[in-house]
């Protein structure tokens, strides 16, 4: 089935919903308390007959409708296929037949993520009206779940850029001020689970395009060790780097959906076998208490220090200083490689777009442009396509991935950057003879605004990255918490643990998140401004 996209590329309009002083109606206030409700909490009401998958996915799609226009997180909204799901999760509930846990949750999906019969653009132009013939694994993995979905969230185009402000479909606002990037590539999903359009999304990292916006945005991201999440049906930018990975306003929520994305996949190749640790259990047993007690968080020494603006430092040392109350060692820790990851980045990932993005010739599928004067060739045909359908930074990191892979400087910027790569691996693990985790800011600022010299300046993206990256080169997991505010917005704390330590990862990052929580009162997003 085909589902019409109810919203392409909307951006802020005057005659979006705007706050008012009036009660809200009785709809109204069911709409706002299931929305505010996290993904366990939906689960267990769910599953105790409070109310129906129904009822939630409809109160979902009102508040999508509600503040879309202001966010503009979705670049297609299916709302007939999420009420088909939820229907049908309601029909197989009341009949007493067996449900996976979180039936009934909505869920929505990055743009990247090949759905079958629901367009799927990459937030390009190149492939503004494609309908794949087929599903993604996570895509396939949450349908089984019964997780209905609400649609395709916004995103910089094939996940090229730090603020969502690359895609063909407008600017995906930050719910927390809607004068500024919520980041990216993930912006779309990390808005839509900040402005509480959806409890909680899947979305891909490369260089920290989850994190980054989850930090930007009050919400928790997560990076997997690379492998464990199939990438199967997922549109590839950097295929080495690329990765499947959960954004949601808990850590106990992004581990519930991560545990139904993971797991061994032979339409992988680079899919890893074995079983899949209970990342739920871990991360309940966080929250718990205790979690941190005896814990060794090693502070990355170049991670840490010059570049990052003082809120941002001042929220991250307040962490470690709560963590260090609660029993948790801090201990600096020195990766002498880490200074190199992101030119090494910034070489690995251009060359595997370059590679990646030749199969959009015009020919197979796509956007098809032919040239207005002369021959009508292959060579013309796609020159043309290409020029029309990609974006300028699209274009950017194509021209620069394929000068490093010509002939002459293959070894002496591709090869070497591999090396690069290589030492960061080892530099990884030498620190985590030291440290149970390794943490940081996520990113070096808090989001910024819209059309800002920033983001007009590639260099300056770029090197928003700093922190982030490294996990990426190295294979290994990486969570994205908020710490506090600076200045009225979120500041992301990064913890960083050895590949397939995901675990471990959910069970300390929860307690942390459990003692922020504890201390200010309540969870960050209570503090979110009303849309």
């Amino acid at each position: 089935m085909t589902d019409t996209p109810q919203n392409r590329g909307t951006s802020q309009n005057a005659d979006a919903p705007q706050n008012t002083d009036t009660p809200q109606s009785s709809s109204a206030q069911q709409t706002s308390d299931l929305t505010r409700l996290t993904a366990v909490e939906l689960s267990a009401g769910l599953r105790a007959g409070d109310f129906s998958a129904t009822e939630v996915t409809r109160a979902h799609l009102d508040r999508i409708e509600q503040v879309e226009g202001t966010v503009n997180a979705f670049i297609t909204v299916t709302g007939d296929v999420a009420l088909a799901t939820a229907a049908e999760v309601d029909r197989k509930r009341a009949a007493g037949e067996d449900l996976h846990p979180f039936a009934g949750v909505p869920v929505t999906h990055k743009d990247l993520v090949v759905t079958s019969g629901i367009t799927t653009t990459a937030g390009s132009k190149i492939l503004a009206d494609w309908v794949p013939p087929y599903d993604g694994t996570v895509y396939r993995r949450t349908k089984a779940a019964g997780l209905p979905l609400l649609g395709k969230t916004n995103l910089d185009e094939f996940a090229m850029g730090s603020s969502t402000e690359h895609s063909a479909f407008g600017n995906t606002t930050n719910p927390w001020d809607t004068t500024k990037v919520p980041g990216g590539s993930s912006g779309g999903a990390a808005a839509s689970v900040a402005a509480f359009e959806s409890p909680f999304s899947v979305g891909t990292d490369t260089g920290g395009s989850v994190r980054q916006p989850a930090a930007f945005t009050g919400t928790v991201g997560v990076k997997p060790t690379y492998g464990s999440v199939s990438r199967y049906g997922v549109i590839a930018m950097a295929s080495s780097l690329d990765q499947v990975g959960p954004v949601a306003r808990s850590v106990i929520d992004a581990a519930a959906l991560h545990q139904i994305l993971a797991g061994h996949d032979p339409h992988d190749s680079t899919s890893l076998p074995g079983e899949v640790p209970d990342f739920l259990a871990a991360a309940q047993q966080g929250a718990s208490g205790g979690a941190l007690e005896g814990v060794r968080l090693g502070v990355v020494k170049q991670l840490a220090g010059e570049g990052y603006e003082d809120g941002v430092s001042a929220a991250f040392r307040s962490a470690l200083d709560l963590a260090a109350a609660q029993g948790a060692e801090i201990v600096e820790v020195d990766c002498p490689s880490l200074g190199y990851a992101l030119d090494a980045y910034y070489l690995i990932m251009p060359s595997e777009v370059s590679s990646n993005l030749a199969r959009y010739d015009g020919m197979r599928f796509g956007l098809r442009v032919e040239p207005e004067d002369g021959p009508v060739t292959a060579e013309t045909v796609m020159a043309a396509t290409r020029a029309a359908g990609f974006g300028a930074e699209v274009k950017r990191r194509i021209i620069l991935g394929t000068y490093a892979l010509s002939a002459g400087y293959y070894d002496a910027y591709y090869g070497s950057a591999q090396k690069v790569r290589t030492l960061v691996q080892r530099d990884f693990a030498a620190a985590f003879e030291q440290a149970d985790v390794l943490v940081s800011p996520t990113a070096p600022t808090t989001a910024f605004g819209f059309g800002a010299e920033k983001s007009s300046d590639p260099m300056a993206l770029y090197l928003g990255d700093v922190a982030t990256i490294p996990a990426n080169l190295a294979g290994i997991p990486g969570m994205s918490l908020p710490a506090g505010l600076s200045e009225g917005l979120p500041v992301g704390f990064q913890l960083l643990a050895p590949a397939h330590e995901d675990a471990r990862l959910y069970r300390i990052g929860a307690g942390l998140e459990s003692a922020l929580d504890s201390a200010r009162g309540h969870s960050l997003l209570a503090q979110a401004p009303e849309l």
